[in-house]
């Protein structure tokens, strides 16, 4: 796991490992996870988690509700204190415009919990950039994240140590042509996107 910074979670009486999971968690800036999502991307044994996120609980940084884990408004202002540096970089992959919707806001939230080919759900946040979905490999070694920001969508990439950046671009691919099948479009609309690797521009 990644290095520890005490300082943002002083506050809380938890230990060394607790406070890597708040780390990740305010690297990401969730409001919202799954349990798998979280053990997949963080290669963490089912018990300890289970534990860490039971000692999180009872300091009411978090809440469990039928959908996963939600961060609690002491959750926020602890994590919030400082936006962490990840240790892994983040690349954005492609971008493509979004057909306009009557509410895109119902329209991105029904992407929660879902599962897209070798995808699995991780969490999500909701910040002055945007809605930002996030989805992790099984391993764990490929997080692909969905930001939706005015009428945009941008997918972003954070790639463990030995992986290719090819699989990263592959699974944003995959990721997009799932999205257009699940967020609403007039049937007659071609969304374009561009893909900032290879400099192409490829209809939808």
């Amino acid at each position: 796991m990644r290095p520890v910074h005490k300082e943002p979670f002083s506050g809380l009486d938890i230990g060394q490992r607790d406070m890597e999971i708040m780390q990740f968690i305010a690297e990401e800036g969730l409001l919202g996870f799954t349990f798998e999502g979280l053990k997949r991307r963080l290669g963490a044994h089912p018990e300890t988690l289970s534990r860490i996120l039971g000692r999180l609980e009872d300091q009411r940084v978090l809440e469990k509700t039928d959908d996963g884990y939600h961060v609690t408004p002491r959750g926020r202002e602890i994590t919030g204190l400082r936006q962490l540096s990840a240790s892994e970089a983040r690349v954005t992959l492609l971008k493509t415009l979004l057909p306009h919707v009557e509410n895109p806001r119902e329209a991105i939230l029904r992407l929660r919990g879902r599962w897209f080919g070798a995808l699995r759900w991780l969490g999500y946040s909701d910040d002055e950039k945007g809605i930002t979905m996030k989805w992790v490999t099984e391993d764990g070694s490929i997080q692909v994240d969905a930001v939706f920001s005015n009428g945009e969508l941008a997918i972003e990439g954070r790639i463990r140590e030995g992986r290719d950046l090819a699989d990263a671009i592959k699974a944003a691919h995959q990721l997009v042509g799932y999205i257009s099948k699940v967020y609403p479009s007039p049937s007659v609309q071609r969304v374009a996107y561009y893909n900032l690797h290879d400099r192409s521009l490829t209809p939808n």
